[in-house]
């Protein structure tokens, strides 16, 4: 494994439980006195959740300039969503037409309840319901959200924000370090071989990403790692000559080590 790493983010509250233990009840309580209002939808002034829905949207060839081709099928795909927060992302999948097993976690249980209001307030509508699930990224009992229909692991795994709210945290890992430096294996861990993962960030950039879940992440003991397939366009600006987006998707798949 290489020992490249990008250089730490400072420590905030961000990176807090108790950060979003308050929000989610904040919003959680708002969306009660008024179920129009569903929460905060991270980097919705980018319209990222519409750009990661057209890049999923089925190899028809209506999409000849594909940046993966992935063999995702909407109708039986499991999708994890890690730091679900509202469950918004999720409901977007749903009402595009992925019906198979959806679950969103968050290790806030304020982020769940107000999922889970928001699922039971859209209730009438005809397409299959989301789960929702208490559950630590880092800490959690994989078993315990493993699909059961493919104990090998999920065919995707989503993270819009969470990634970013883990490397603004202080905390240390058993190994005495940043915690988010471990978070690349815990993925592994969750993906099924040549299952896929989403990751959108505003902290981190392309190739600090690629740093962290292709470069720093260490081949697994089944000899599998994570490999870029593709990347979503956002609008960009240049600064000092250099050229620039304000956040950036990229998309990893897991694939097996070559001997």
């Amino acid at each position: 494994m290489a020992e490249s790493k990008p250089t730490p983010l400072e420590p905030s509250k961000l990176g807090t439980k108790a950060y979003w233990d308050a929000l989610y009840t904040t919003e959680l309580t708002t969306h009660t006195a008024d179920p129009s209002l569903e929460g905060t939808v991270w980097f919705d002034d980018s319209d990222a959740e519409a750009k990661i829905l057209s890049y999923l949207s089925p190899q028809d060839g209506s999409h000849p300039n594909h940046p993966h081709p992935h063999s995702l099928s909407p109708a039986t795909a499991s999708v994890l969503d890690l730091g679900c927060g509202n469950g918004s992302l999720l409901f977007s999948l749903r009402d595009d037409g992925w019906s198979g097993h959806l679950l969103g976690v968050d290790y806030s249980p304020h982020s769940i309840a107000l999922a889970r209001q928001v699922a039971l307030s859209r209730e009438s509508e005809s397409l299959k319901t989301v789960e929702f699930k208490v559950w630590d990224v880092l800490n959690g009992d994989i078993p315990s959200i493993s699909p059961p229909e493919a104990a090998q692991g999920w065919d995707l795994v989503l993270d819009k924000g969470t990634f970013d709210a883990v490397s603004l945290s202080d905390e240390k890992d058993s190994q005495g370090r940043r915690i988010n430096e471990g978070y690349g294996e815990r993925v592994l861990q969750l993906l099924r071989t040549g299952g896929v993962f989403f990751v959108t960030s505003c902290n981190w950039t392309e190739a600090e990403l690629r740093e962290w879940f292709e470069t720093s992440t260490a081949p697994n003991d089944q000899n599998t790692k994570l490999r870029m397939v593709g990347r979503i366009d956002y609008p960009s600006f240049s600064f000092g000559g250099v050229k620039g987006q304000t956040i950036s998707t990229l998309c990893f798949e897991k694939v097996v080590v070559d001997a």
